[in-house]
């Protein structure tokens, strides 16, 4: 074998493992890539359909927790199936992490809602507590638009409240709201027949009239629900409890009457409220918030059903099933 050949060998030689190499390389990179793909793909509907996949900061961070949009126990999803507004199971699961991560310093809760379900508002209040009671650290509050009823509720947890100077806040109460057919079912020939173990378990059903007692009944429960309200709002605002029941008519406030009447401590805009927290627990840090993308995603969601529309069984149907439910509410019903 000649020069020329041996040269020739060990070129096609190394071209060869050049080759083979180069192929691994992007058979793998190709791999890891689409597995990335994959990933993310799942983690953003996992966001929209209620998971929990943020990862938090590596670095010293304030906690931005929203709270907008009607309060429920369980997500209100659209047409597509994605979340809409408030996230109860995924904000409680949020907070649990939060505790645990020292790199968490605070939480800034951002509030805009009307209000809602008694159970959810104190479920998270609670939540809340428990993360300042096992922390140590504080909880900063800002409402948005408005912060009525369980919204109001919730904040009773922060240390310090700020809202928008055009903000609506209060409402402090609690409403029950049922849909009465009878009339309608009158006229259009149709009876409600209920079956009962007693007199009064049927009572609130759309075909029928309440009767007097059943009226005590209901009020009893609203009242309960409403001095647990304005005991917090006593506790949480150090507030004489006489006071906070003159308040507590169910009336809307307007950020200054709030501010004047020591339901809030201040107005500022969202943006100076951040700027005066950092003056307290220091210039670099970060505030954190999540799901960025899943939010951008229900948005479009959101507007694609809008585009739809509604037919006028779905308007009649979320009314009953929303409005006139018969449930305990912390909420401002004219809002919404």
């Amino acid at each position: 074998m000649n020069k020329k050949q041996v040269i020739s060998l060990l070129v096609a030689t190394a071209v060869f493992v050049v080759t083979g190499v180069s192929s691994v390389m992007v058979n793998t990179w190709s791999a890891k890539q689409e597995a990335a793909n994959a990933q993310s793909s799942v983690d953003v509907f996992s966001s929209l359909f209620g998971g929990s996949t943020e990862t938090l900061p590596m670095e010293d961070y304030v906690a931005v927790v929203k709270v907008e949009g009607t309060i429920y126990s369980e997500p209100t999803t659209g047409m597509f199936g994605e979340v809409e507004g408030y996230n109860h199971p995924k904000t409680m699961n949020y907070i649990d992490k939060l505790i645990s991560d020292s790199n968490n310093k605070a939480i800034l809760l951002y509030i805009n809602t009307p209000g809602g379900e008694v159970t959810a508002s104190d479920d998270l209040y609670l939540k809340l507590m428990k993360y300042k009671e096992e922390t140590g650290r504080k909880i900063y509050c800002y409402f948005g638009d408005q912060a009525c009823s369980g919204g109001y509720y919730i904040a009773m947890a922060a240390d310090e409240i700020y809202a928008n100077r055009n903000c609506w806040t209060g409402s402090i109460g609690v409403i029950i709201s049922l849909s009465n057919m009878k009339g309608l079912y009158d006229k259009l020939g149709i009876q409600e027949i209920n079956i009962t173990s007693g007199a009064n378990k049927a009572m609130g059903s759309a075909g029928e009239n309440l009767t007097e007692e059943q009226r005590k009944i209901l009020q009893s429960l609203v009242d309960e629900a409403y001095d647990q309200f304005t005991d917090i709002v006593a506790d949480g605002r150090n507030l004489d409890i006489k006071k906070v029941r003159k308040l507590a008519d169910g009336r809307i406030y307007s950020a200054k009457q709030a501010v004047k009447n020591k339901l809030i401590d201040g107005t500022s805009t969202y943006e100076d409220y951040q700027n005066k927290m950092k003056e307290e627990l220091g210039e670099d840090i970060y505030f954190y918030e999540t799901d960025n993308v899943a939010d951008s995603l229900s948005s479009l969601f959101s507007s694609l059903q809008e585009i739809r529309g509604r037919s006028d069984a779905e308007v009649i149907s979320d009314l009953i099933e929303n409005k006139g439910n018969g449930g305990l509410m912390y909420y401002e019903p004219g809002l919404e």
